[in-house]
């Protein structure tokens, strides 16, 4: 996915844009999803005249603000996911009740 996203910004004399730029458009859209959440789940429906927007079309913009990001950085999320999910196996393996019932070694 990093590769398809870099393919695309690479069209564009731009380019990637700073750090502190990519980080306020992250925050917008991660505002945005906040807005959908609250429309479709909390008490504040949209109004009338509001666009039709999805949580799943605000994650994928979360999702491709977050490569751009990466990519910039030169970040690379698949180690990062890996990392992560290698962290949170060991570290909160039983943080929480499992379903299979097993507990502390």
């Amino acid at each position: 996915m990093q590769k398809e996203v870099d393919e695309y910004i690479q069209q564009f004399k731009a380019g990637y844009f700073s750090p502190l730029s990519q980080m306020a458009r992250l925050t917008e859209e991660v505002g945005e999803l906040a807005r959908e959440v609250n429309h479709y789940y909390g008490e504040k429906p949209k109004k009338l005249d509001e666009k039709e927007n999805t949580v799943a079309e605000e994650l994928g913009d979360v999702l491709f603000v977050t490569m751009i990001m990466a990519n910039s950085l030169e970040i690379d999320l698949t180690e990062v996911f890996e990392k992560n999910m290698a962290k949170f196996n060991q570290r909160d393996k039983f943080r929480f009740e499992r379903k299979d019932g097993q507990t502390h070694d």
